[in-house]
């Protein structure tokens, strides 16, 4: 998104990213024999699409604009817990104390890792702030309506009609934007990455996971970005890896895990002869 929103601008990038996402599952769901469960549920599809994909996907690619990679996912980190908000008011439902100290631990490591890389450009940080703020509060508005009318659709047919849904609705307004100049072959396979790894493949293991945890604890996810922005920063461009880096990484994975519960699973899988042992 960093290299090929400049090219293509956030509307027709968004635009490309979620047609090809949408024609890459569109085979896989009709070699399923899937698509029948498209129709049915056209309607939450079709929301789904917009608050899920449409609008804060194209506000991401606005913001990247505007603000540093480090702060960009410091802003998407906060998923987590706009989506345990909504879940408070909206559905009722009151995370555990864990949980909650998880999603604080969480964002306290994305903090940490990206402390020293936040910076606004000179123009046009603040409504990229917004804007950022406001696709992650969507994110969190989506994984629990997600849940509340699509919780017993097949997660490949979520993803499927979601992206179709997106590519409707940003089909217009990229025609109107799309830029004067054709972007170049490195912004296109940029394009082309986002919509089927990024989005299609990414999507149906959302979904499969949103399915089978709920949405608070699958959004927990959103903090393993800015982990795997530093080790592929590593692995493909020599960055190197600070102990802050490695410090905020560790704080982050045990968020993740109190929020998921993963130690109460840990602890519950032990033998009961180890368990009475250390007791």
């Amino acid at each position: 998104m960093r290299v090929a929103a400049p090219a293509f601008g956030p509307i027709p990038l968004i635009a490309a990213r979620v047609g090809i996402g949408a024609v890459f599952l569109v085979t896989v769901l009709a070699r399923r024999g899937g698509l029948k469960g498209l129709s049915p549920n056209a309607v939450p599809l079709a929301v789904l699409g917009t608050i899920n994909s449409a609008v804060p996907f194209t506000l991401f690619a606005y913001a990247v604009l505007f603000v540093t990679a480090g702060f960009a996912a410091v802003l998407n980190s906060t998923a987590p817990l706009f989506g345990a908000l909504v879940a408070f008011v909206w559905l009722h439902e009151t995370p555990s104390r864990q949980r909650l100290l998880g999603l604080l631990v969480g964002f306290t490591g994305v903090l940490i890792l990206v402390w020293d890389r936040l910076s606004f450009s000179n123009d046009g940080g603040t409504w990229a702030v917004i804007a950022g703020l406001t696709a992650a509060f969507l994110y969190g508005i989506s994984a629990n309506y997600t849940r509340r009318h699509l919780g017993d659709t097949d997660p490949l047919v979520n993803a499927t009609g979601s992206l179709i849904a997106a590519t409707v609705v940003l089909l217009g307004p990229a025609v109107v934007y799309w830029p004067r100049t054709t972007p170049d072959g490195v912004s296109w396979i940029s394009a082309i990455l986002l919509g089927v790894f990024c989005t299609g493949i990414a999507y149906v293991l959302y979904f499969r996971l949103l399915a089978r945890v709920g949405p608070s604890r699958a959004l927990t996810v959103t903090y393993l970005i800015p982990v795997f922005g530093v080790v592929w920063g590593y692995a493909f461009i020599g960055e190197v890896i600070t102990r802050r880096m490695a410090l905020a990484g560790a704080v982050i994975f045990v968020g993740v895990a109190l929020a998921t519960g993963a130690f109460k699973r840990s602890l519950a899988s032990q033998p009961i002869v180890e368990t009475l042992t250390r007791s």
